[in-house]
């Protein structure tokens, strides 16, 4: 599983012309679910995200997570962060769990970020999406779950 997360003043993700989710700052995290991942993949993510210590503190240093901003997530799935595109010029996404399996843990996902006291917005899963963001930093960073 991968999260890319990107640091936000605001975001909002948009499906067919109406707001789905709206954020003030916190992070956009668009998640990709590959074939093979599981619910502790999504828990492990999701503590990760909460508590990255990415947030600046008065010295302008890296001290602070999301947690104790008390900022927000706008999570997004991304299906296209497992393109391969090593071959040819047309990506491909057969590592990309269907989905089948990558709703639930999406949903997993949300869910645990939840727990961990983070407000949470989603965009429409599957659908084409329109997001707008202003990138804080800006500060973007590519996680991902323990190896398989």
């Amino acid at each position: 599983m991968k999260a890319l997360l990107q640091r936000v003043t605001k975001a909002s993700v948009s499906v067919d012309g109406h707001i789905t989710g709206k954020i003030d700052a916190g992070l956009v995290i668009l998640l990709g679910v590959q074939n093979g991942d599981s619910v502790e993949d999504a828990k492990y993510l999701a503590e990760k995200c909460a508590n990255l210590r990415i947030f600046a503190d008065e010295k302008g240093k890296f001290s602070h997570s999301l947690r104790d901003v008390k900022g927000e997530a706008l999570v997004v799935s991304q299906f296209t962060l497992y393109g391969d595109t090593s071959k040819g010029r047309r990506p491909n996404f057969s590592a990309a769990a269907p989905p089948e399996t990558s709703k639930p843990l999406y949903e997993k996902f949300m869910n645990a970020l939840s727990v961990l006291e983070i407000n949470v917005e989603s965009g429409a899963f599957g659908a084409m999406m329109l997001l707008e963001l202003r990138n804080d930093g800006p500060v973007t960073l590519m996680i991902e779950s323990k190896s398989k």
